[in-house]
């Protein structure tokens, strides 16, 4: 098959370089955002007098034939095409001719492809919002059943402090939050339409930019014909904001893996998402937070490729920008399906073990700082609360016992402003209740956080 560029050349392309070069078996995914890009190019030719009406009704007529026939499965772009452009303006001209050659008038491939990319990752950040929403509420949904139920806090993944449960599932919901206006802030960069850039130096053709970029939902245009065919900051940007909300979903992961163990009891996997093991009968594996944890570093990779790509690339156009479609399609589907599946499992695959969570959060020294706290109450300054209390601590695992096991009597000897009242406030569930500060675990500032929450999300 005839290159687009051919009649220059006076030698055929080697098969094993001619394959290497093309990108159709990728690109074919920008279809449709190229045919619409095609479609308003052609309207606005029609629109300037470049081509004649009848010209651009049949032009049009012809890409509408194509992807009528594509969304059929009649017509589906394969090699040798070199890529997806292309193919369709080949499809074009064997469908209606000569007048099907105009299409590529005062545009390059350069600036097609460049609005062709951001029409199809505008549409998929505009899925990928619906999707962290959906996660949302399903943790949303959980925290709300979840108020009354405590769970032991952790830094450095030691036992620190006892928190609501509510309180540990919505601070994902903020994590995911952020996420979402990095996505909504990343849509307003790639939201800038290149289309009239042509090869890097714009056209001597008469075209109307602002009304391509109108009639394809762009909110401006590019004000610099080279910065509009080089630019990839948008998809830096895209599988960055990607990154982020792996960690947070990898972060997720993480925990409920640490849940389901044995070891911590905290959760159960439900049947509907958990396998088993070919050997061990006994086994339930969690292989749905397994994976989104490793798929994580298959988006952190996309990142790497990108910006390795960028770095050292002269202005404008160059063949290295072949390489931006693979990593931003296949994170768009990673996060897609990490985001759902994660959905699924918070919604109807874990199940926790409140009575374990109620005795974890009994038999440890998580209530310690509370314990100096009351001493503070007693105005005792709290340095000399904290000492006091490291003494206890060390009394207490001597002895192989805990705070509640002690009589006042004994603490007495440590401190004399203890009192039998001390009792009433190392008790798990007013030690949450007392962080009433704002932000804070208390149950009353989780009620309002899950108040604010169903606003937000208009539940």
């Amino acid at each position: 098959m005839a290159k687009v560029w051919s009649k220059r050349f006076d030698k055929t392309l080697n098969p094993f370089i001619e394959k290497f070069n093309a990108s159709i078996c990728f690109d074919r995914k920008l279809i449709l955002e190229d045919i619409d890009c095609s479609i308003a190019h052609v309207k606005m030719l029609s629109k300037t007098q470049v081509i004649s009406p009848s010209e651009s009704s049949k032009i049009i007529s012809g890409l509408e034939t194509i992807k009528s026939e594509y969304l059929e499965g009649k017509f589906f772009p394969n090699p040798p095409s070199e890529d997806i452009h292309y193919s369709i303006e080949e499809k074009l001209i064997s469908l209606i001719g000569e007048t099907g050659k105009k299409l590529h008038t005062g545009r390059s491939r350069n600036d097609q492809v460049g609005t062709d990319i951001r029409l199809w990752l505008r549409k998929e950040i505009d899925n990928i919002e619906i999707l962290i929403i959906d996660l949302q509420k399903s943790l949303f949904n959980l925290a709300e059943s979840n108020i009354y139920t405590l769970i032991p806090g952790y830094t450095h993944m030691q036992r620190a402090q006892p928190l609501s449960l509510a309180h540990h599932l919505l601070a994902y919901l903020e994590m995911f939050h952020r996420d979402r206006e990095r996505f909504k802030e990343v849509r307003s960069r790639v939201n800038t339409c290149p289309l009239g850039a042509a090869a890097l130096a714009g056209t001597k053709i008469k075209i109307d930019r602002n009304f391509t970029a109108a009639e394809l939902g762009f909110e401006k245009i590019y004000k610099n014909s080279i910065d509009a065919v080089s630019d990839r900051d948008f998809c830096i940007e895209f599988v960055s904001a990607s990154a982020l909300i792996m960690s947070h979903l990898s972060k997720i992961s993480e925990e409920i893996i640490l849940w389901v163990t044995d070891e911590f009891s905290f959760a159960k996997l439900t049947d509907k998402c958990a396998t088993g093991s070919s050997l061990m009968p006994q086994k339930k594996n969690p292989d749905v937070p397994e994976l989104i944890r490793g798929k994580t570093g298959r988006v952190y990779g996309h990142l790497q490729a990108l910006l390795t790509m960028v770095k050292g690339v002269p202005l404008a156009y160059n063949k290295d920008f072949q390489e931006d479609k693979e990593p931003i399609f296949d994170t768009a589907e990673t996060i897609s399906s990490c985001i759902k599946a994660m959905t699924i499992l918070i919604h109807e695959g874990l199940e926790f073990n409140v009575d374990n969570l109620s005795d974890s959060v009994k038999n440890d020294f998580s209530n310690a700082t509370d314990l100096a706290d009351y001493l503070v109450g007693k105005q005792v300054p709290f340095r000399t609360a904290y000492e006091v209390v490291g003494e206890v601590v060390k009394y207490c695992i001597e002895r192989k016992i805990l705070f509640k096991n002690l009589k006042i009597a004994e603490l007495k000897k440590f401190h004399p402003a203890f009192d039998d009242d001390v009792f009433v406030d190392l008790e798990p569930f007013n030690v949450v209740k007392s962080r009433n500060s704002e932000g804070g675990t208390s149950f009353s500032q989780v009620e309002k956080e899950i108040n604010n929450w169903k606003k937000k999300l208009l539940i």
